[in-house]
C-alpha cells in the first residue's frame, strides 16, 4: 500500500532589512552674481595704409662743365653788374647821368677806375642822346674786360729744372694749402714726382692737410715741429728733394697779412734760403688770392711781389663773393700773369684761366 510521505517543513525566508535612504539637507548655493551688461562701442579698424611706390634710387648728380660752373660761380659778381645795367639803360637816352651811374656799378664791382673809365668810353662812343639796349653794354663790357684779361691768360706749366721749386704765398685763408694740393694732385697724374714741404710751421692743422694731400696723390711730406723754423725746413726740403729725385717740390708758407713786417721779413728769408742751395730757386712765386678780399687783393699782390718775386696769381673763391670783378683790376694794374681760378672746393674746379670765358661769364653771357 502507498506509504503517504509526509509534506516538507516550510522554509523560513530570510529577513530582509531595508533601510531607508538617510536624506541629506541640501547645501544652500550662493545666488549667481548678477550680470552687468557693459556696453562696448565698436570702431572698425583703421584703413590699410596706403602702398607706396617702390623707391627707385636716383641718379647720381652729373657735374656740370667747366664754363656752366664759372658762369654760375661768377652769377654774384655778375647779376649785380648785369641788373644795374637793365636798370640803367631799359627805355632811357644815354646821357652824363646814365653815364655817371653806370661807371659807379663798374667801380663798386671792383673793376678799377681805370677799367671802367675805358668801359665808359666805348660804350658813350657814337651813341650819345640815343637809346642803346641793355644787351649791347653787357657785350662792351665783356669784349672790354677779354682786352684788359687776354695778355695775362698764362698756362702754368712745370718746366725742366729738377727738381722745379714752387713757393706759394698769400694770406690767412686764401687757400693756400688747398690750392697746393689740387696742382701737385695735376703734377702726379702727369707723371712727375712731387713733395710738399710744410712751412706752415704756425698751424698743425695746414701740416696735416698737406700730409693728407700727399698721401692722397702719392707725395712725400717733409714737415717739422710746430713753430720750428720754416726758412730751415725749406733748405732741408729742397736737400731731400735732390736727393731723392723729386721732379716738382711745392713749398706751403704761413699765412701773414701783408702789413705785419715781421713776418714778410720771415718770408723773406726763406726766399734767402733757398737761394743758397739753387740760386735759380724758386722757379715759381704763386701769390694766392681770396676774391672775397675785394680791393685789399691789390695791396697783398703789391706787397708779396716786392717781397717774394711773385711770378703768376691764381684766384680762389670767385664762386663765393660779388666782387670777382677784382681779378680785372689786379690785371690792369699789376700785369702779372694769371695761371688758374678757382670756384668750388673739388679738384676739377681749379682750372687754367681762360680771358674770353671769364669776360663773358661777369658780364652774364651763358654759353
Amino acid at each position: 500500500m502507498p506509504v503517504k510521505k509526509a509534506a516538507p517543513a516550510p522554509v523560513a525566508k530570510p529577513k530582509v532589512e531595508i533601510k531607508k535612504p538617510e536624506i541629506k539637507k541640501p547645501i544652500p548655493v550662493p545666488p549667481p552674481p548678477p550680470i552687468v551688461v557693459v556696453e562696448e562701442t565698436y570702431s572698425a579698424p583703421p584703413p590699410p595704409p596706403p602702398l607706396l611706390p617702390p623707391v627707385v634710387p636716383e641718379p647720381a648728380p652729373q657735374r656740370s662743365g667747366w664754363l656752366s660752373r664759372l658762369t654760375q660761380g661768377l652769377s654774384k659778381s655778375s647779376k649785380t653788374i648785369t641788373g644795374s645795367i637793365t636798370a640803367i639803360f631799359t627805355k632811357r637816352k644815354l646821357d652824363k647821368e646814365t653815364l655817371q651811374e653806370l661807371e659807379d656799378t663798374l667801380i663798386q664791382a671792383d673793376l678799377g677806375i681805370t677799367v671802367s673809365e675805358r668801359i665808359i668810353a666805348a660804350v658813350s662812343h657814337g651813341r650819345y642822346d640815343k637809346e642803346i639796349d641793355p644787351e649791347e653794354v653787357k657785350q662792351i663790357l665783356a669784349d672790354e674786360v677779354a682786352k684788359v684779361l687776354k695778355p695775362v691768360e698764362v698756362p702754368f706749366n712745370f718746366a725742366s729744372e729738377k727738381p722745379f721749386v714752387i713757393l706759394v704765398v698769400g694770406v690767412n685763408g686764401s687757400g693756400k694749402t688747398t690750392t697746393i694740393g689740387k696742382l701737385g694732385s695735376i703734377a702726379a697724374s702727369e707723371g712727375f714726382k712731387v713733395m710738399f714741404a710744410a712751412c706752415d710751421t704756425f698751424r698743425a692743422a695746414a701740416v696735416e692737410q698737406l700730409t693728407v694731400w700727399g698721401k692722397r696723390i702719392g707725395a712725400t711730406t717733409k714737415s717739422a715741429a710746430i713753430g720750428a723754423d720754416s726758412a730751415g725746413l725749406a733748405f732741408d726740403a729742397l736737400k731731400q728733394a735732390r736727393e731723392d729725385g723729386t721732379d716738382i717740390l711745392f713749398i706751403d708758407t704761413a699765412g701773414r697779412l701783408q702789413n705785419k713786417a715781421y713776418l714778410m721779413d720771415e718770408l723773406d728769408k726763406v726766399v734767402r734760403v733757398i737761394k743758397k742751395m739753387d740760386a735759380a730757386a724758386p722757379h715759381a712765386v704763386l701769390l694766392v688770392l681770396d676774391a672775397t678780399t675785394g680791393q685789399n687783393a691789390l695791396a697783398q699782390a703789391d706787397v708779396f711781389t716786392k717781397v717774394a718775386g711773385v711770378t703768376g696769381l691764381i684766384m680762389t673763391k670767385l664762386d663765393g663773393t660779388a666782387r670777382g670783378g677784382i681779378l680785372v683790376a689786379i690785371a690792369e694794374k699789376f700785369k702779372l700773369p694769371i695761371h688758374a681760378i678757382g670756384v668750388g672746393e673739388s679738384i676739377d674746379d681749379l682750372q687754367p684761366f681762360d680771358a674770353q670765358a671769364f669776360a663773358r661769364a661777369i658780364a652774364g653771357f651763358e654759353d
